[in-house]
């Protein structure tokens, strides 16, 4: 499947989030691409939409090689043996860690305003984001959303990732939701015809008009 944008890839998740029938849920969305993805589900199941905001860690020899991820709250999912064979140490990685902290605050200011949320307690949390390749943001957004926001249940959905990185989802959530998943898997942007950045203004838009009331 080939999604025209991420307003398209959201309408076709939201079609299979409905099949599952769940009832007061909330979904919060990775920016800046999940927005827009998070926005369009949120709409057509008429639940309310926020947002959590994981950093990727990356390999300080090479930024772009990602190590890991950390969400608002120090949560992380790291790759250790990745991690070991780059040689950094425990001190460097926290370094890194504390690094990526203070951006997602400065983010979170941004794009929210405050970084408290409302009880999500007895909600379902339906985590989204426009795609998934290692994975690991997510799973840092996962691992907060649960250790901090305490959801009734956690669903994971993404429009695409493969399948090594959907067996990592299950074991952060009670579901997950995925539209496409080929083993041979090269880029999100491969499932999109236009996969052009979302910019913070598109993002601020959305969640002036949508967002729950913080």
């Amino acid at each position: 499947m080939i999604f025209k944008d991420r307003e398209d890839a959201g309408s076709h998740l939201a079609e299979e989030i409905k099949k599952l029938s769940i009832e007061d849920a909330v979904v919060l969305c990775i920016p800046r691409g999940g927005v827009v993805v998070g926005a369009k589900v949120a709409d057509e199941l008429g639940t309310p939409l926020d947002l959590v905001v994981p950093r990727k860690i990356g390999s300080p020899l090479n930024p772009e090689v990602a190590v890991g991820a950390v969400a608002q709250d120090g949560s992380t999912f790291i790759n250790r043996k990745l991690i070991s064979f780059l040689g950094i140490s425990d001190a460097v990685l926290e370094e890194m860690i504390e690094k990526e902290v203070r951006e997602i605050s400065r983010r979170i200011t941004g794009y929210r305003g405050i970084a408290q949320y409302p009880d999500f307690s007895k909600k379902t949390i339906v985590l989204v984001d426009d795609g998934a390749a290692t994975g690991y943001t997510m799973l840092a957004a996962a691992r907060f959303a649960r250790k901090t926001l305490r959801p009734k249940l956690l669903i994971i959905a993404v429009p695409v990732a493969p399948p090594e990185t959907l067996k990592l989802f299950e074991k952060e959530a009670h579901k997950v939701i995925c539209l496409e998943s080929p083993e041979e898997f090269y880029a999100v942007g491969q499932f999109y015809t236009d996969f052009s950045q979302a910019s913070d203004s598109e993002v601020l838009l959305i969640l002036k008009k949508r967002r729950l009331p913080v």
